[in-house]
C-alpha cells in the first residue's frame, strides 16, 4: 500500500487517504473507496486532486483483516466477537470468568506492523459482557505478510477465558483448641463473603485441632474432603506456612497430594501455600485472609474457581504488581502473618 495525491481522474477505485473538507464542512470521511459518485461530487466542489491509498493485490483491507484476526482470538479464547468499522473489532465475556494473556506472545502479536491489540490486565475478573479488549487494524489494509504473522500468533494462545463456576469449597481452620470460636469468627466471614461473591456458596467450615498430633489430623481432614469430591480447600489458622516441611506441605504430601507453591510475591500474601491433591486444589491463605482489604486470596481465588491450576511459575509472574499494599513502612498492615 502507498500514499500519493492523484487527479481526481485517477482517483476512483482508491481508498481516500484523508477527509475532504469543502465549505466549512467535511465532505467525505477517509477510508472510503471513491465511486463515479464521490468523484462527482468532489469535481462539482472545485477539487481537482486528492490523496489516496493504492492497495497492492495482495494487501487486505482493514475491515477484512480485523475480522479475520477477530474472529480466530474470540474462537481461541472462548471470547464474544464484536464487529465494528474503521478497521476494528471488540472481545467481550460471554459469561462471568478470568482472562488470561500469554503476555510474550502479546507483545509479539502487537510488533506485527499495523497490528494493534489492547486487553484487559492479565487474570482480571470480567463480568458478562464485560469489554476484554479491542483489536484495531492502523492502516487501511494490511499485507498479506503481516495478516499470516498476526494469525500465526493468535493460533499460539494469545488470550484464553475460563468461565467462573459454582464450585465445592471447605474453609479448614486450625489451632488450639482453646481458640477454635475466635479463629472460626476472625477467618469465615471474610471468606464466605468472598466466596459468595464470586458464586460459589456451597461452603462447608470445619475446624482442625492442633493439640494433639496436627499433622496426622491435617492429613486426615486433607483426604476426608478430598474423598468427598471437594473442589478447593483453603486452609487457614493461627500461623501461616513458612517452608516447604512445614506442618500443612507434609500433611499434603502425606495425604497424596503435591505442593506446588510456598511462598508468593505478593503484599499482602507472601505466605502463600499452593497444592493439589486429585481434582482438589488446596490454597493455605495467610493471616492477610482475614481482611476484606485486598491481598493474594483476592487474586488466586478467581482463578482456581474457573478450574486453573495455577504452578511457581504463574504465582513468581504475580510479582509484577505484587504489592498491593503501598503504605510506608512501619504502618499498621494488613494482617500480621503477610
Amino acid at each position: 500500500m502507498k500514499f500519493r495525491r492523484v487527479p481526481l481522474g485517477q482517483a476512483r477505485g482508491h481508498i481516500l487517504g484523508h477527509n475532504v473538507s469543502y465549505e466549512g464542512r467535511r465532505m467525505l470521511k477517509k477510508g472510503r473507496r471513491l465511486s463515479q459518485q464521490e468523484i462527482e461530487e468532489l469535481a462539482s466542489a472545485g477539487i481537482e486532486s486528492v490523496y489516496v491509498a493504492e492497495l497492492a493485490a495482495s494487501d487486505v483491507e482493514e475491515d477484512a483483516a480485523a475480522r479475520r484476526i477477530g474472529a480466530l482470538l474470540a474462537e481461541q479464547a472462548g471470547l464474544h466477537l464484536e464487529l465494528e468499522s474503521g478497521g476494528r473489532v471488540s472481545l467481550s465475556a460471554p459469561v462471568r470468568g478470568v482472562l488470561s494473556l500469554q503476555s510474550e506472545l502479546l507483545l509479539e502479536l502487537n510488533l506485527v506492523a499495523g497490528v494493534t491489540l489492547a486487553t484487559v490486565a492479565n487474570h482480571e475478573l470480567l463480568a458478562k459482557g464485560q469489554a476484554a479488549g479491542t483489536l484495531k487494524i492502523i492502516p487501511f489494509a494490511l499485507s498479506a505478510a503481516a495478516l499470516e504473522a498476526a494469525l500465526g500468533l493468535v493460533e499460539r494462545g494469545v488470550m484464553r477465558f475460563r468461565p467462573l463456576e459454582a464450585r465445592r469449597v471447605t474453609i479448614l481452620v486450625s489451632g488450639a483448641e482453646d481458640r477454635r470460636q475466635r479463629l472460626l469468627d476472625t477467618y469465615r466471614p471474610p471468606l464466605t463473603l468472598r466466596l459468595a461473591e464470586l458464586g460459589s456458596s456451597d461452603v462447608q467450615v470445619q475446624y482442625v485441632s492442633f493439640d494433639h498430633n496436627p499433622e496426622r489430623e491435617m492429613t486426615a481432614a486433607l483426604v476426608q474432603h478430598g474423598d468427598a469430591g471437594v473442589d478447593l480447600l483453603i486452609v487457614v489458622g493461627e500461623t501461616a506456612t513458612m517452608d516447604v516441611d512445614d506442618l500443612i506441605p507434609q500433611a499434603i504430601r502425606s495425604a497424596g497430594g503435591q505442593v506446588s507453591v510456598v511462598g508468593a510475591p505478593v503484599f499482602p500474601g507472601n505466605l502463600l501455600l499452593l497444592g493439589y491433591r486429585r481434582q482438589m486444589a488446596i490454597l493455605g491463605a495467610p493471616g492477610c485472609a482475614r481482611s476484606r482489604a485486598k491481598n493474594v486470596v483476592d487474586l488466586l481465588l478467581p482463578r482456581l474457581l474457573t478450574g486453573e491450576r495455577p504452578g511457581p511459575r504463574e504465582i513468581a509472574e504475580l510479582g509484577l504488581g505484587g504489592l498491593l499494599d503501598r503504605r510506608p513502612q512501619g504502618a499498621a498492615q494488613v494482617g500480621d502473618d503477610a
